[in-house]
Formats: C-alpha cells, sequence, structure tokens
C-alpha cells in the first residue's frame, strides 16, 4: 500500500447511526445503535474513493447531546494516533447533529492537523425512508481524500470550516451553515470544490502534547444577554466555583445594565469573562481603538471551548 492512501473513519454514535420504527419516520428514533462497520453497508464499495482503503474504529456510541470531556478527550487521542501514521491520509469521524460544531472547534484547537479531519452526521436515521447519511459519509470520504488539512464538517453536499459551522435548522436535511462566511466547498459527484480565500482560521495555542485528564477540565458557562435578565445567574454560578463565563451578548457586543455590574463582581473574584454576541450570523465589530481580547469573534459555544482551552493552558495542564 502506497504511503497516504488509507482513510480512518471513528464512529462516536448520533442520528447517522440511529433506528427507528418500521414506518421509516425522521423523528422518534434511537440515536447511536449501529456500529460504524454497519454505517458503511448500505453504500459498500461506491463510498471509497478508487485505490484507498479504510480502517474502521468505534470510539463512542452516544447520543450527541450527551457529548463530554471524556469523549472528547477520547476522541482527540484516536485521531492523533490514527494521523501519526504515514500510511493515513486522514480520519473521517461520524458524530451526531447536535454538538457537531463543538466537537470540530475542540478538535481543530487541541490537533491543528496536517491532515484532514472530516465530521459528517445525519438529520434522519439509518431507517428513514430517505437517510441521508450514507450520502452525507460518501462525501466526508471524498473530502478527505482531497487531502485539505484542518478539521471539516460536511452535511448535505456542503462543507464547512470547524469554526464557521453551526447547526441552523432542527430538523431539516440541510441544517448546517457557516452563516455569512458561507460553505467552504461543495462536494459535487466526489470531487471538492473549494471556494477560494476562504476566511483563515483563528490562531489557537500550540496543538497538545500532552493530555490532561477529565476532572482537570475547567468549569466554563455561558450567560445570555436577555430582556429582563438577572443578576442572580450570575451570582450563582460564581458562588458555586464556575471559573469562566461566556456573555452571549445581544447586537454588538451589548450587555443588559443587569448583568453588568454582576459580571464586574464575578471579573472581582477571578473569573475570565469573555463577551460574544448571541446573533446567529456575524461577529461583534469593534472600533480599532477598542479591540479587546476579551471579545470573541467565534460563537458563544465555541467561545466556551477556547475559553476551557485558555485556561488549561494557563494552568500547565497542556
Amino acid at each position: 500500500m502506497s504511503e497516504g492512501r488509507k482513510i480512518a473513519i471513528l464512529g462516536t454514535g448520533g442520528t447517522i447511526a440511529g433506528l427507528g420504527d418500521a414506518q421509516g419516520g425522521g423523528v422518534g428514533y434511537q440515536a447511536g445503535q449501529l456500529g460504524v462497520a454497519q454505517l458503511l453497508q448500505p453504500i459498500a464499495d461506491q463510498a471509497v474513493p478508487q485505490g484507498w482503503s479504510l480502517e474502521l474504529e468505534q470510539v463512542a456510541q452516544l447520543d450527541s447531546k450527551d457529548m463530554d470531556v471524556t469523549v472528547w478527550l477520547q476522541l482527540a487521542q484516536t485521531c492523533q494516533r490514527w494521523l501519526l501514521q504515514p500510511e493515513v491520509a486522514g480520519v473521517v469521524i461520524t458524530h451526531g447533529t447536535d454538538t457537531l460544531e463543538e466537537t470540530a472547534w475542540f478538535l481543530q484547537c487541541v490537533l491543528q492537523p496536517a491532515k484532514p479531519v472530516v465530521l459528517t452526521c445525519a438529520m434522519r436515521p439509518a431507517t428513514a425512508l430517505s437517510a441521508d447519511g450514507p450520502a452525507n459519509l460518501r462525501d466526508a470520504l471524498a473530502c478527505t481524500a482531497q487531502g485539505r488539512a484542518g478539521v471539516w464538517a460536511v452535511a448535505a453536499g456542503e462543507v464547512h470550516s470547524a469554526q464557521q459551522v453551526h447547526k441552523a435548522h432542527p430538523y431539516r436535511v440541510h441544517a448546517f451553515t457557516s452563516g455569512d462566511a458561507g460553505p467552504a466547498g461543495w462536494v459535487e459527484e466526489g470531487r471538492v470544490r473549494w471556494v477560494g480565500g476562504s476566511e483563515a482560521t483563528l490562531p489557537c495555542a500550540a496543538a497538545w502534547t500532552e493530555w490532561p485528564v477529565a476532572d482537570a477540565w475547567p468549569w466554563v458557562e455561558i450567560v445570555t444577554s436577555t430582556a429582563g435578565a438577572r443578576p442572580a445567574a450570575v451570582d450563582a454560578l460564581v458562588a458555586a466555583g464556575v471559573q469562566g463565563l461566556v456573555v452571549a451578548c445581544t447586537g454588538n457586543g451589548s450587555v443588559h445594565q443587569a448583568l453588568q455590574q454582576a459580571l464586574l463582581r464575578a471579573q472581582d473574584r477571578g473569573v475570565r469573562v469573555w463577551r460574544s454576541t448571541r446573533c446567529e450570523q456575524g461577529r461583534i465589530v469593534l472600533a480599532q481603538s477598542e479591540e479587546n481580547p476579551l471579545v470573541s469573534p467565534l460563537s458563544p459555544l465555541k467561545a466556551r471551548i477556547s475559553l476551557m482551552l485558555e485556561l488549561l493552558q494557563a494552568a500547565g495542564q497542556t
């Protein structure tokens, strides 16, 4: 086998591995029931790019709403093990849709891979009359074979970067978007048409060489600024020992006055406080004279991950 002609597929469960009733519906199913080998059966040899071979490994079997740090660490270390093998050109991960964007950004930050790591998923279980999982898996393999380094998400014929991707619809097959950045590319008959000049991924800390135990993970929560917001929620989190807060701000980074004083008290207690926008598209834009490292261009979900990683690094855990 020539170098770089294998793709590792890692299974973690999700709707793509879900089973429903005999009616073939898209709801009322049990996620994470099929193993990764079973996911390949409907597409068999059609899914494998010519001249390539596959290696399969089941890392987890869960509904991605229940994703946690323990599984993240196991998944990242498994990815790293496969990526270090010269004959492996990249990794495909089958994943649930609910937390795919969070897993993608976590892997981008801790691995910063020099090979492709492609997450794919399904909005309909494997038993649905028009299941989308097989086509998504086929497209993910095609994307991996293209060899573009980084962490990507592939669904409904689109390729999204780990930084931009987010789930925007709870039911439709075309559930993922990159907001106003747009997709990084499209999978067309086994080939990827990349968009020229895609936005560069935000720099992360150095890729991990040591892996912290799950118990060392810092506690970071998201607080949303809303009409009628009450400071008691912030005060309660601080009293309980939270180490970081990401504020999902209204508009261009504004925070309800009722929360402002509570957040300042939290900072005085040593809690790291970042701001992000709760708007689905765009990012907080400040004047050049107002640039602030505590204002994140990421979504609140991904800013939370980045803040956790920063706190880990500051504590010397990575």
